[in-house]
């Protein structure tokens, strides 16, 4: 049987996760591609620290440079993390041509579109399955399964870490603060949480997204970004009330037509499909309870994509950890290996720039509904001072709710706002927070009714 040789950087979690999956399945695997998959070389940081997986002695290296550079090894795979090493390991493999799988999401997010070059310059491959939503196959579904569709939306829970707390916080009334303590002693939070919780590794993922549904690069840098850590117990238990329940969500959307370009193709003028203006973005999230969305819990993830042909399509599982990283990486090590035996790396290149004109809308442009929560002194005329403020703004009030048993002159006071422009709804509540009656700052939280 056919036998190809792999360079593995980085035997981490996930790492480690591959080297077991392939010594559990490696078998597997070559019985159903016709290819024996042999890991030549591991680079390491720590050799001598204690891991997972059990790697021989003879195969570990610190130098990832012999690694890539190494004649046997035919594919990279990049599991290091990072996006500065991790970058110059990525193209010092593409320039000698061989092809790289990595599931490095910060890397790719800040860096694809150079290492998307990197590859079609030297004739090899990319392939970064593993880089969202761990072993769901969202990347080959959106390059592959849903090309003949437009995407008009997206919708992701991506980051187990906050699904978890949220889950917790709504099933136990829990406070985000203590949740995220119990969820760092278990092993669901890093020691040092912001890269989740404040929505920064959503973000990264959202990016790569909409770049892949949308046919332009997506930088982290476009990409809105707000976490959970300001939501209270009090918002789970209203967004209950209403008939909601909270998420962080990833969120792409096409709100319209970025241009009106006729383009000329083979001697005639015909009408194109314009490039969309899109929204992308992450933040907390009312959804309604009905939603299949709604009923994603704990550490899993799920993907609701809508495209114009297909319709409401979901993919839903474990989206980190050891084994459905791994699986993932599999996934992609299967390709890498058959696009090597039949010389075809570019069969399906990682992305394709086939819409120029796209471009993100500021956040500010987005149209939303609203939830609010006040803080008030329990006074009469309260609620016209508000209501005046809002209405002077063009913005509509479609419910209010006191919720009762709160002692002492403060009090909630929870608003559901018609749609309104996010510029607006920023405006009114800085005149809201800056009325003597409003004893704390406005928290605002948007709703996605998903329809």
């Amino acid at each position: 049987m056919q036998q190809v040789h792999m360079g593995l950087i980085g035997a981490g979690t996930v790492g480690g996760g591959v080297w077991n999956a392939l010594q559990r399945n490696g078998a597997l695997m070559a019985s159903r591609l016709g290819i024996q998959l042999e890991v030549a070389a591991v680079a390491v940081r720590h050799p001598d620290r204690a891991r997972a997986a059990r790697i021989p002695a003879r195969r570990i290296t610190t130098d990832w440079k012999s690694v890539v550079a190494d004649p046997r090894v035919q594919v990279v795979v990049e599991l290091m993390g990072g996006t500065t090493t991790a970058r110059e390991a990525v193209i010092a493999a593409l320039r000698l041509g061989k092809p790289v799988v990595t599931a490095n999401k910060a890397l790719v997010s800040a860096h694809g579109d150079e290492l998307f070059a990197e590859a079609a310059a030297h004739g090899t491959n990319l392939y970064y399955e593993a880089s969202v939503a761990g072993g769901i196959p969202i990347i080959k579904v959106l390059r592959e399964s849903l090309v003949g569709n437009r995407v008009t939306r997206i919708a992701g829970i991506v980051n187990g870490t906050c699904n978890y707390i949220l889950t917790r916080m709504q099933q136990e009334g829990a406070a985000f603060g203590d949740v995220l303590a119990d969820a760092q002693r278990l092993g669901y939070a890093e020691a040092e949480p912001s890269l989740d919780v404040d929505g920064h590794d959503a973000a990264h993922k959202t990016g790569i997204l909409a770049s892949l549904a949308h046919g332009f690069w997506v930088t982290p840098a476009q990409v809105h970004t707000e976490g959970i850590r300001n939501l209270s117990p009090l918002d789970i238990q209203s967004a209950a009330r209403l008939g909601y329940t909270i998420k962080l969500l990833g969120i792409v959307k096409c709100l319209g037509p970025a241009d009106t370009t006729v383009r000329k193709a083979s001697r005639r003028v015909r009408d194109t499909a314009p490039a969309c203006a899109i929204q992308a973005s992450v933040y907390p999230a009312l959804v309604p309870r009905t939603h299949v969305l709604a009923s994603v819990n704990h550490a899993y993830n799920a993907v609701a994509v809508r495209g114009d042909v297909v319709g409401d399509t979901l993919f839903y599982g474990r989206g980190a950890g050891a084994e459905a990283t791994a699986s993932a990486v599999l996934s992609d090590l299967a390709d890498a290996v058959l696009d090597l035996r039949h010389g075809s790396h570019r069969r399906v290149p990682p992305f394709v720039a086939h819409e120029v004109n796209g471009r993100v809308v500021p956040m500010d442009e987005v149209i939303s509904r609203y939830y609010v929560r006040l803080a008030v002194l329990d006074r009469p005329g309260v609620f016209a001072r508000i209501a005046t403020l809002l209405a002077r703004a063009g913005i509509g009030i479609s419910s209010i709710i006191q919720p009762e048993g709160h002692a002492g002159d403060t009090v909630p006071v929870i608003l559901m706002i018609h749609d309104a422009p996010n510029a607006a709804m920023r405006r009114v509540l800085r005149q809201i927070a800056a009325l003597p009656v409003v004893r704390a700052e406005p928290m605002m939280i948007r709703v996605e009714d998903l329809d």
